[in-house]
């Protein structure tokens, strides 16, 4: 539904207090985010993933960002050992960084505008 940007990011995909993975991220939406975990996880799990976008993306300093999300599908191609994961976000927070307080405005401007 919204468009896609593909972003290997790397991210912090925490399950429950127990279950934390670092992984990457494949793509990236304003409303959803799919990204790699070693194991598949059951559709409607709840989910937080923490991940920076860099100056290059931001146009500024690096940006960090935290969802909230829930898990929507996972995917295994085979024969790859790493299991697709898409969740869809439910809430997310800037996380304090060194960025410019102008462009994290705007930004959570321009975010909270397309949920």
């Amino acid at each position: 539904m919204m468009r896609r940007f593909d972003m290997r990011l790397p991210a912090v995909v925490r399950l429950d207090e127990n279950n934390e993975f670092q992984t990457e991220t494949q793509n990236v939406s304003a409303r959803g985010v799919f990204f790699y975990l070693d194991r598949p996880v059951p559709a409607g799990t709840a989910c937080e993933v923490t991940l920076t976008f860099p100056p290059h993306i931001t146009l500024t300093d690096a940006v960090r960002v935290r969802f909230t999300a829930r898990v929507i599908r996972s995917e295994s191609p085979l024969p790859s050992s790493r299991v697709g994961t898409a969740a869809m976000i439910e809430d997310y927070e800037f996380l304090r960084s060194t960025g410019s307080t102008d462009f994290l405005s705007a930004l959570q401007r321009d975010w909270k505008a397309t949920n």
